[in-house]
């Protein structure tokens, strides 16, 4: 089946897009708003653009009423933590994705621990296996409501049992149990499941004749 995307309507792109490029990471990000009330909220536009230097994206849509309270914060003082989401906090992950009002702290409505970062405001989320210490590189408007924001990842925390090599910095991701963001509404996936594929190396490739 064919899309002409200029002919589809917002909503059915998004919908296209969303159930069609699976899985995707969630960004269980918190911010600060001015006077220091916290924030989260999951977003799985999200990815890495850039290992070094260590950038970041995260896509972040409007709402009916305007900004999201996750954007207006990081515009306001431009610095927000990402948090992986695992297996074990994904019903908390969810709370946080009511649309409450602003000013409400959503890791206090789930009941989430959270704790100081070292390097930015907003705190990090203590039971998250992977949290990203983030400051605003830029930020671009694309379209009426939604925005992408590039942030350079100033620190991490990864949970110690993940760890295979700590002089090395390699990460066994399989004990962080993960979960992605499948079609919409409401599917995930686990990142329990995997299979090893190496590289090819080209001195190894056999060329077939033209």
């Amino acid at each position: 089946m064919y899309f002409d995307f200029s002919k589809l309507s917002g909503k059915n792109c998004y919908k296209l897009l969303s159930s069609t490029v699976v899985p995707r990471p969630i960004a269980w990000v918190v911010t600060c708003d001015e006077i220091g009330r916290n924030n989260a909220a999951p977003f799985s536009f999200f990815s890495v653009v850039s290992g070094d230097p260590p950038v970041v994206s995260l896509a972040i849509g409007g709402t009916l009423t305007g900004q999201k309270d996750t954007l207006r914060n990081i515009l306001a003082n431009g610095e927000l933590v990402i948090n992986m989401v695992s297996e074990e906090n994904i019903e908390a992950m969810n709370i946080t994705a009511i649309p409450f009002k602003s000013g409400i702290d959503e890791l206090n409505q789930a009941g989430v621990e959270h704790c100081a970062s070292n390097m930015v405001r907003p705190p990090r989320i203590a039971d998250s296996p992977v949290s990203l210490e983030c400051s605003v590189r830029e930020i671009i408007s694309i379209g009426q409501s939604n925005h992408l924001v590039l942030a350079n990842v100033l620190a991490a925390h990864v949970n110690d049992n993940a760890i295979a090599d700590i002089e090395r910095c390699r990460i066994d991701a399989s004990k962080l149990y993960l979960v992605g963001r499948s079609e919409s509404p409401g599917w995930y996936v686990r990142t329990r499941d995997r299979f090893l594929l190496k590289q090819r190396k080209v001195e190894d490739w056999k060329f077939v004749n033209d």
